[in-house]
């Protein structure tokens, strides 16, 4: 199976998700999966910005091994995309300003400089994308 233009197709699917699955790699190796709310922000197919708590468990686990993967799945049609990459988190003043949202003090009570709050950046690498009965893996320049 060969995607004519894996960045709007996928975008799209994205985009129409209220639920994002990010997975790290624990102490012992191990994948962890966790859903978060959909991406604040993100740059065709390539970058993503999620928020999350400085003080969380996944926090540690990026800042340990970087290595991460993203996935979105659309139930109504059964298809969804895997990518893969590295997730940097980020503390700096521009990288939360960029995606508060007035109502994230319910999140962060300290406001946009709470230390509790920080950003995950995801940069993906390659990704596969299921539809169809078929899957594809492609690269992201």
């Amino acid at each position: 199976m060969t995607l004519k233009d894996p960045e709007q197709t996928i975008g799209e699917l994205i985009d129409r998700q209220s639920v994002s699955l990010i997975g790290s790699v624990d102490e012992d190796g191990f994948p962890n999966t966790k859903a978060m709310l959909p991406p604040r922000k993100r740059e065709g197919i390539k970058n993503f910005w999620f928020t999350t708590n400085t003080s969380s468990m996944r926090v540690a686990q990026y800042r340990a091994d970087p290595r991460a993967c993203i996935y979105f799945f659309d139930k109504k049609f059964f298809r969804g995309v895997m990518l893969k990459g590295r997730m940097e988190v980020l503390e700096d003043a521009g990288s939360k300003e960029m995606i508060w949202r007035e109502g994230d003090t319910m999140y962060y009570q300290r406001g946009v400089t709470d230390p509790d709050y920080c950003v995950l950046k995801f940069t993906a690498k390659s990704g596969r994308y299921y539809a169809n009965f078929g899957s594809s893996n492609f690269e992201i320049a």
